[in-house]
This record gives C-alpha cells, structure tokens and sequence, in this order.
C-alpha cells in the first residue's frame, strides 16, 4: 500500500473537490463531485449529527447513486450549502431524471463552528453562496488544513483542518479519504505533539514524528471544548464497483479510523459520520478477500487524513486555539 500521487482522494479518477471560505465568518465548506453519479452510502456513529438526504443512501431506498457529496461548517445553517451545490449541478444538466425534469442528489453534513470567534451576524445565511463556489472551484487539487470545512474547525487542543489522503492498493484499487476535523476529543498525545495516529503514517504526511510515546492508560477523558460544539465529518471513496451495502460497509469500518486518530471519538456530543463514495471504474479482483481490505485500508485512510487535517492546519488572527504548527513547528 503507498500513497498516490497527489496523496488526495482526487487520485481516485473521476473525483474532483472544490472548497470555498468566509473569513469574516470563519466558516467554509467543501464539495466532492464526481464527472458521473456514483454509488454512496453512510454510517453515522457519532450523537449528535447534522445531515442532508442521508436517509436516501440506504440500500433499501431508490437512488442508488448521488451526484455529490457537501461537507460544511455552520451547523444546521451549513445544511444550506448543498442547495447552492444542487442549484449549480442543475445549471450543468445533472441530476436523477424524473421525466424532463433533472434532480440532482447531494447529500451533506455539517459541523459546529458558531463559537469560533467569527462574525456570525449574517443578514442571509452564506452557506448556499459558498457550497456554490466550492462547486465551481473544484479540481483534483485543493487546498487542506485551514481550508474548506475545516476553515472554522477545533479540537479538544489544537485547531481543526480539512485533511485528505490516498492509499494504491496492491490489487490495483485505490481507496481516499477527505475529513474536516472539529472533534470534541484529541488528535495527539500529551504535549510533545505526536499524534494518535502515528502507526498508520506513510512517509512524513504528518510530520514523520514516528510512533508516540507510550500512553499511560486509566486516565479519564474530560471535554475541553463545551458539550455540543463538535462534530467530525468525512468520506471514503474508493474507484471499486460497490453495492450500495458493501459502500455501506466500508462506512462502517472506517469509523474504526477515527476512533484511532481521535480520543475520544463518537461521543454523545458528536456528530460523527463518514459518507462512502463508489465510482465503481474497477471489478473487485476478489469479491471475498477485497471488501474486507478495502474496509482496512478506509480506517489507516482515514486516521491519516485526521492527523493530516490538524498538522497542516495554519494559524490565523483572531484564533481562539493554538495550531499545531505553532506549538511543534513543521518537522
């Protein structure tokens, strides 16, 4: 397993990601398109979670496959950003045909940024205007850390981010992952830095910091941000031909990521969810042996882009947490 060449979950064909920010709201948000629907599924673990037409995605339902997927700041307001996603793919000609009509689907979810120190006394909810321009911004590269969703994001410690990797499997399949981080738990270990998810780094993604200390276990968690203002949302996207139920199931197993790079993950006061994209461009060599894999390497995808998203995140005026560039320096 190695990265791709742009180590972004653009390096799966097909995919491209847009982002878009508000400073003076400091809040932003981020849109994954494909050039033709495909297969999508989600799995929310978390307690408290802001969401968009995801009971479509059962594999019981309709649709079988969307034409985006939208992650955005801004709390319930945020949930805006996919109409101004769908208004701009109907403007394209997409969308599920209903006669002469063209409806495109655009699932999203949101995360808690209101509290972050920005200017929320918006006249118009700006999330509409931004899922828009991320839409018309999107390309097989994108900016990460301070960026997108992850623009306004927190963590238990240190500032949030967008984060993204890839991972070329032995079997030809590619799996990626795209996070925006605004956990109620922590990415790192104590105060030398080292993040949770050190074991599952390919190369210095994150710094190259190698294997954390060891952690004194027994210790209680406490929350440091207040009860409410968290949330981690992402997705797993692979170029295999999935069912929407073997999507799902990549969902699910690459929960077991986050809760690897974020201590701890899932809690009541989250909204955790992770959202599974299929373009379905290559067979499963191994029907069998390949969903079990590729459910492996979505959660190391995973861990790696948390780690990615809080370690490339860059300090700004007015921030009310410490990036972890300021506290450790790029290594």
């Amino acid at each position: 397993m190695r990265p791709g060449p742009r180590n972004l979950i653009t390096d799966i064909a097909g995919l491209r990601v847009g982002n878009a920010e508000d400073p003076v709201v400091r809040t932003g948000s981020t849109v994954l398109v494909g050039e033709a629907p495909f297969t999508a599924a989600v799995c929310v673990m978390g307690g408290a979670p802001g969401a968009r037409e995801t009971d479509l995605l059962a594999p019981d339902k309709l649709v079988q496959q969307v034409d985006a997927l939208v992650l955005s700041g801004g709390s319930s307001f945020g949930l805006d950003a996919a109409s101004g996603v769908a208004d701009g793919l109907r403007a394209m000609g997409r969308g599920f045909a209903v006669g002469e009509m063209r409806v495109p689907i655009v699932p999203g979810a949101i995360l808690f940024d209101l509290l972050n120190g920005g200017d929320k006394a918006w006249a118009e909810n700006p999330y509409k205007r931004l899922g828009r321009a991320a839409l018309e911004a999107a390309g097989d590269v994108f900016a990460l850390g301070s960026a997108g969703a992850g623009y306004g994001a927190t963590t238990g410690s240190f500032k949030g981010g967008l984060g993204s990797v890839s991972a070329v499997l032995d079997n030809g399949l590619t799996v990626g992952a795209l996070v925006a981080v605004n956990a109620l738990g922590e990415p790192t270990i104590g105060e030398d830095g080292h993040f949770w998810a050190g074991h599952w780094e390919l190369g210095d993604e994150f710094g190259g910091l190698g294997m954390p200390p060891r952690h004194v276990a027994g210790t209680e968690p406490a929350p440091r941000k207040r009860l409410g203002e968290a949330t981690t949302i992402a997705i797993i996207a692979t170029d295999a031909d999935l069912t929407q139920a073997q999507a799902l199931r990549m969902a699910t197993a690459a929960h077991d990521g986050m809760a690897r790079a974020l201590v701890p993950s899932h809690t009541p006061f989250d909204g955790d969810l992770i959202f599974a994209a299929a373009t379905g461009a290559k067979p499963l060599p191994d029907p069998v042996a390949d969903p079990f894999l590729l459910g492996h390497v979505a959660a190391s995808c995973l861990a790696r882009a948390i780690a990615r998203a809080v370690y490339l995140a860059e300090p700004l005026p007015g921030d009310i947490q410490p990036a972890w560039v300021s506290r450790h320096g790029r290594r």
